[in-house]
């Protein structure tokens, strides 16, 4: 092996030496890592502690990080396939049934008014209840949703009672539509923005693969409490983004 440090190598046998730089690089998109990484500096205002940390650049580009245009390009075809692509209501149309999708109801129908025979009879309707459980099952893995006997539960109500010491939020009215709102900038091109969110709670202990190196100082009440109330976290937060209609006029 020669030194590529010891001049008396010619020059052609040290230029054809890979270089370290280029080997990582190729490396980092064998494993899918970013080979642009912006550091970042993270404070915790509890300890005070300062560490760097490496953020992946986001490139869509190959010619600038190709690992991270892949990853930017399986968000966007997961995007499509949500529909974010859409310049107007999605239109879902049930399939039609077929053939032994048909026969199951049929069968559970006539397995019902079996049942209510004997029910009236005064009769033991045990098994048939189970033989019309196991059609309710069967029917569902046919492919159809639902029950053959619409909603079989009461409405669930959700409580709109909020403190008496909390401030009024503004009200905006809901519209039935699924496509978000368009701007037209002043090229003449229209844009529909979107934003991905995320909300980060504090740490309860270092974690290693789900498990904490310090069971004793790990704050197992407030991850649970946080679990429990996360998705009200997350209805306060949208609460909050929604736009203020204005002042307020006072009325007497």
């Amino acid at each position: 092996m020669t030194n590529p440090h010891d001049r008396s190598t010619p020059r052609a046998v040290r230029m054809a030496q890979p270089l370290a730089r280029e080997v990582v690089e190729e490396i980092a998109k064998q494993y899918g890592v970013c080979i642009r990484p912006v550091p970042l500096r993270r404070q915790d205002i509890l300890t005070g502690q300062v560490e760097v940390i490496d953020v992946p650049c986001g490139a869509t580009l190959d010619s600038r990080c190709p690992p991270c245009a892949k990853r930017n390009r399986q968000l966007r075809r997961a995007q499509c396939r949500e529909g974010w692509h859409l310049e107007s209501e999605p239109v879902n149309t049930p399939d039609e049934a077929d053939d032994y999708q048909r026969h199951l109801v049929e069968l559970r129908a006539d397995a019902q008014a079996w049942r209510d025979e004997v029910e009236k009879a005064g009769g033991d309707t045990t098994d048939l209840d189970a033989a019309i459980e196991d059609l309710d099952e069967e029917i569902n893995r046919a492919g159809m949703r639902g029950n053959v006997l619409g909603r079989t539960s009461g409405k669930r109500s959700r409580s709109t009672k909020r403190r008496q010491d909390a401030p009024d939020l503004p009200k905006r009215q809901m519209t039935r539509a699924t496509l978000g709102r368009t701007f037209t900038g002043l090229d003449g091109k229209v844009y529909r923005p979107s934003m991905f969110v995320t909300l980060t709670l504090p740490s309860y202990g270092r974690v290693l693969e789900g498990a904490p190196l310090d069971p004793d100082r790990y704050d197992y009440a407030r991850a649970a409490r946080d679990a429990l109330h996360f998705s009200k976290l997350v209805d306060r937060f949208v609460q909050n983004l929604r736009p203020s209609p204005g002042p307020r006029t006072p009325t007497n």
